[in-house]
């Protein structure tokens, strides 16, 4: 059984991540730097380094510490981003960003396999950049060397630009066995030492659940609809409220994206849920018992996540055998899920 099922069956096979290149990010601020303060900010493009090598990068060229270096949210590895980073650093200590970037590039070895980064903007501001501080990200991929049923592929995105497209974790959200780990330190072995690993173990076990009662939706039919019992949340927002009884105007609210249902971030606090999606939600959990119960005890706090994303702004071409796809989506939410809705990944042909 497919762990991430979509209402579509993907038509198209493709070549993805063949270059970093491929996979193109740019954030989206939800701040832009006032020019003064003890923060200095950078916007950084990046290519085949994740956002804690530039952090740690940062903290080393600043003397800061890391610390006092922070960023809204993790970016891939495999693909070219532009990220803004803050440091808290006073202007008579700041080093010169561009200089050293350019000294640490010419340093590396691997040719086009080596890490690289260049600095882009650098603006002062009062505050530092908070974890999940953004308006979103843009999107620029390609798919190489496509082959399969081109209509059919974009009567799906016309779909997912018109209806939304389930909300999953992308793959990202559980790195390498991260979910392993959280199933053997939540189940009674031993916790990890480093509050950033154990942050990472914490939010692969939510996002385990919540993948698990959004595909039992997808199965179901009822992803997208709002259900008595439900809890809905207002499109670009953090607001939730609960839902008695689907009457017609939440229904159409719903219909035109305005509302969406929504599954659960699984934590200590009582799930605000009745009927059956409360039963729904508590026999999702209880298939994985270590998370669930290991989540409560470690005193996270229960929180909603829509079950439905709205990417924005999606647009495609075809230039040959390739597509390319450019969309927007908000904070916390994955590319990778269009991706998978459209096309299964192949890999590159060999000589």
């Amino acid at each position: 059984m497919n762990a991430t099922p979509y209402p579509w069956h993907p038509p198209l096979t493709a070549m993805i991540k063949a270059c970093p290149e491929d996979f193109r990010v740019e954030e989206l601020p939800a701040t832009t730097p006032e020019g003064e303060g003890e923060h200095v900010w950078l916007e950084i493009e990046k290519r085949l380094l994740n956002s804690e090598d530039v952090a740690v990068w940062l903290a080393r060229e600043s003397g800061a510490g890391r610390g006092k270096v922070s960023y809204a949210g993790r970016k891939d590895r495999q693909a070219v981003t532009l990220q803004w980073f803050s440091v808290q650093c006073p202007p008579e200590s700041e080093p010169d960003w561009t200089a050293r970037a350019e000294a640490w590039n010419a340093a590396q070895e691997g040719g086009e396999e080596a890490g690289r980064m260049r600095v882009l903007q650098i603006a002062r501001h009062a505050r530092k950049l908070r974890t999940g501080h953004l308006a979103g990200n843009r999107f620029e991929i390609r798919l190489g060397d496509v082959q399969g049923d081109r209509a059919a592929a974009e009567q799906i995105l016309e779909a997912i630009r018109s209806g939304g497209i389930p909300n999953y974790f992308g793959a990202q959200r559980f790195g390498r066995d991260n979910l392993a780990k959280a199933r053997a330190w939540l189940g009674g072995g031993r916790a990890p030492r480093s509050r950033n690993q154990r942050s990472l173990l914490l939010s692969a076990a939510r996002s385990a659940i919540f993948n698990a009662v959004l595909a039992e939706r997808v199965r179901r039919g009822d992803w997208d609809r709002l259900l008595p019992g439900d809890v809905a949340n207002l499109e670009g927002s953090g607001s939730v409220f609960p839902v008695a009884e689907v009457d017609a105007e939440l229904e159409a609210r719903a219909a035109r994206l305005d509302l969406h249902p929504t599954g659960p971030l699984w934590g200590k606090g009582a799930m605000p849920t009745a009927g059956e999606v409360e039963a729904l939600e508590t026999t999702m959990a209880a298939g994985e018992p270590a998370l669930a119960e290991g989540l409560e005890k470690a005193d996270v706090k229960a929180a909603r996540r829509a079950l439905r994303m709205v990417p924005g702004a999606v647009e495609w071409r075809w230039e040959g055998h390739d597509l390319w796809l450019t969309l927007e989506l908000g904070a916390g939410e994955y590319a990778t899920g269009v991706l998978e809705a459209i096309c299964v990944p192949r890999a590159a042909d060999r000589a």
